[in-house]
């Protein structure tokens, strides 16, 4: 993913409340969300290069998504990011999962992982090895630290805020995401890649025939720790292809902490 934002126990009925929007090269093949044959019990999209996922869920309750971490003239890694959310999604102990994140982090390209065991929130990357297990509020994320505030990631913050304070509306939690007014030139961050591409990237919904916003995800945990999940995906122009719902309630919930 490249801008997610979510609540994390704020909400009585709704102790996780997440939107991310996928941004990515039209040319990168991937599968869209499904329950996955091999490994099995796991919800997400594929990329069907590497053979990871930007986002995930498991029938255990547990869910990931992962965000680059944007950086100029970076070496290949040896590892895809997305194994990073597969890992976790297929049932690692919190414990091991820490220690190999630690233990691996140079193995990626910069990252950053969000992870849940249904109980605990963990936040995780491997640009100066920040490591938090998050309190209940709000956040946001793009292709930097968690909350770093470029105007993109301000503004759908306090569009979450503002939107979770009303009737539940999972179609106007999908639109805080469609925003495609680029920031201002003197309001874009430095990371290396150029000021074409950073104003390119500077809105929320990103929209050109080489790359661009792939997919929109919605996700909610109830109280009982039962979820849903919209996954809206857009063609090169921006406009929707399809939508996918999936409910479930987990067949087990974990404890532990992450």
């Amino acid at each position: 993913m490249c801008l997610i934002t979510f609540a994390w126990r704020t909400l009585h009925e709704a102790p996780l409340v997440f939107i991310g929007n996928r941004d990515e090269f039209h040319r990168r093949p991937s599968a869209p969300a499904h329950w996955w044959e091999t490994p099995p019990g796991i919800l997400a999209g594929k990329d069907l290069q590497a053979g990871g996922t930007w986002l995930g869920l498991s029938e255990q309750g547990r869910f990931a998504v992962v965000t680059n971490f944007r950086e100029g003239g970076s070496e290949p890694a040896m590892r895809s990011r997305g194994e990073l959310v597969t890992r976790f999604l297929r049932g690692m102990d919190s414990d091991a999962h820490w220690n190999a994140l630690h233990e691996q982090a140079e193995d990626y390209a910069g990252f950053n992982l969000i992870f849940c065991d249904g109980d605990t929130l963990g936040y995780f990357s491997n640009r100066g090895i920040h490591r938090r297990s998050l309190e209940p509020g709000l956040y946001a994320l793009s292709n930097h630290f968690l909350d770093t505030p470029w105007p993109k990631v301000t503004r759908v913050k306090q569009a979450l805020k503002n939107q979770l304070q009303m009737a539940w509306d999972s179609e106007a939690l999908l639109g805080l995401m469609r925003h495609r007014e680029p920031a201002a030139d003197e309001d874009l961050p430095d990371t290396g890649i150029g000021r074409a591409w950073e104003r390119m990237l500077s809105p929320a919904f990103i929209v050109s025939e080489e790359y661009g916003t792939r997919c929109t995800s919605l996700i909610r945990m109830d109280r009982h720790g039962e979820f849903s999940f919209i996954e809206r995906s857009f063609g090169t122009d921006g406009e929707a292809t399809t939508t996918r719902e999936f409910s479930f309630a987990p067949t087990s919930h974990e404890h532990g902490g992450v």
